[in-house]
């Protein structure tokens, strides 16, 4: 029923413009071309496929398809709370991440279960469909497989940054570990309220703690 009735309200603009097309006069009207119609088209069975991957999310099972995965790094997340390890799914939403040398694990997530994700439009990727995403991640991690991980310049990051290259994700083949911290810090949704205080509160009580010990300091 929920698929239904988003497929009858996406498909509301393409009758609209039927119903102009059809009020005007015979020459203009061949000279409106039916591509926009594919287009519209296109549009809705994206938003089809968005709608039935986000509906697919499950934190419980740890399964996020077409997502980008982070989870905090005890110490170093607690100090720099935008530093973290990183992950990406596949289609089916099992997660691969680099999680140390010459290794790839594969639903089994480095540093405890996601506490966020970035959900990606599979519709971006350059080749298009799935089997270009999920042959990407493969391809990736097979890669990452023969590495040695370096927790400045050759890391998690670095393999999801690779991966998104290989598909050219928003066709673009310039992703890298800068600047998928930084959008995935904004665009990264977090998984629940405990997700939420996993990723936050050790930041938040450390940094009480050193304002308290400082306005101690300066009141004496």
């Amino acid at each position: 029923m929920v698929h239904l009735a988003f497929v009858i309200i996406a498909r509301w603009p393409i009758s609209l413009l039927c119903l102009w097309r059809s009020w005007l006069p015979g020459s203009w009207a061949n000279e409106i071309h039916f591509s926009q119609l594919v287009m519209a088209d296109v549009e809705i069975d994206t938003m089809k496929n968005y709608h039935i991957a986000f509906e697919r999310i499950n934190p419980d099972t740890s399964r996020y398809p077409y997502c980008i995965v982070w989870t905090p790094i005890p110490v170093l997340s607690w100090l720099l709370p935008f530093i973290g390890h990183m992950g990406i799914c596949t289609s089916s939403g099992i997660i691969r991440d680099f999680a140390g040398p010459y290794f790839v694990s594969e639903d089994n997530m480095a540093f405890g279960r996601p506490t966020k994700y970035w959900m990606l439009d599979v519709a971006k990727v350059y080749a298009g469909g799935s089997n270009a995403w999920d042959t990407a991640v493969q391809d990736a991690s097979e890669e990452y497989k023969n590495r040695m991980h370096n927790l400045c310049c050759d890391n998690c990051h670095s393999h999801v940054a690779m991966a998104l290259n290989l598909m050219r994700y928003e066709n673009k083949t310039s992703w890298n570990m800068i600047n998928l911290c930084l959008l995935s810090l904004v665009h990264g949704k977090h998984v629940s309220c405990a997700g939420f205080l996993k990723t936050w509160l050790p930041f938040l009580m450390l940094l009480s703690i050193i304002l308290t010990v400082a306005l101690t300091i300066n009141l004496q």
